[in-house]
């Protein structure tokens, strides 16, 4: 395994058994936290299909050449693991679990499989990518579409950049209570994001 995979496996392993651990009520305690950032996912993926489908299918799907796939792998946060074990059905985390403990090919994501992304709920990185080509082609003559990409882009944000309490650092948070940590907790071992909440912090403070 590469380092790579090897804090991807870990992480995932954290998780399955935290999540393993829990009663139903608090299951559906960690989904209803998660509800609003479902909403969010779901009209991301309705305005990239509309949009952008035909255009990155043939682009990058068929061709195999996208800029984000063709690398070992992405940024996922602790977050973006604990929402797809929520979301995802343990026969194809088990499929994950396997694939990243298989001998790298390195002209690929670790995550792409033969149907394409092995993620239920793909990482956030991954859902808001969109290459120069691709935006200059569908966004530059759509201002009305554009702006509906920068409000969407800015919600992703709200989630995950800790300038107020947003749900990625509370997730991480429900972990670290429990015990666990992980290097892709970075909402709590990123200088620059923890530089982010302090300075979230002073302000309220002021205030």
């Amino acid at each position: 395994m590469t380092e790579y995979q090897k804090e991807q496996h870990e992480a995932l392993e954290m998780v399955r058994k935290y999540l393993s651990g829990l009663t139903a009520d608090e299951l559906a305690d960690l989904g209803a936290q998660i509800a609003g950032y479902l909403s969010f996912r779901h009209d991301v993926d309705r305005f990239l299909e509309k949009h952008f489908n035909h255009l990155c299918t043939e682009t990058c799907y068929r061709s195999r050449l996208s800029a984000c796939c063709t690398r070992e792998g992405i940024i996922t946060f602790f977050a973006d693991v604990v929402i797809n074990a929520l979301r995802t059905p343990e026969i194809d985390i088990q499929l994950l679990d396997e694939r990243l403990q298989l001998p790298h090919q390195g002209n690929k994501c670790v995550y792409l499989g033969e149907q394409g992304c092995l993620w239920q709920v793909k990482p956030l990185v991954c859902e808001m990518f969109l290459c120069a080509k691709a935006e200059k082609e569908v966004l530059a003559n759509n201002p009305r579409a554009q702006k509906a990409w920068e409000t969407l882009k800015l919600r992703g944000k709200s989630f995950r950049w800790p300038d107020r309490s947003v749900l990625f650092d509370s997730l991480e948070e429900i972990f670290i209570a429990a015990g666990y940590t992980s290097s892709l907790m970075y909402l709590h071992n990123s200088p620059g994001l923890l530089r982010v909440k302090k300075m979230s912090s002073e302000k309220c403070i002021r205030q």
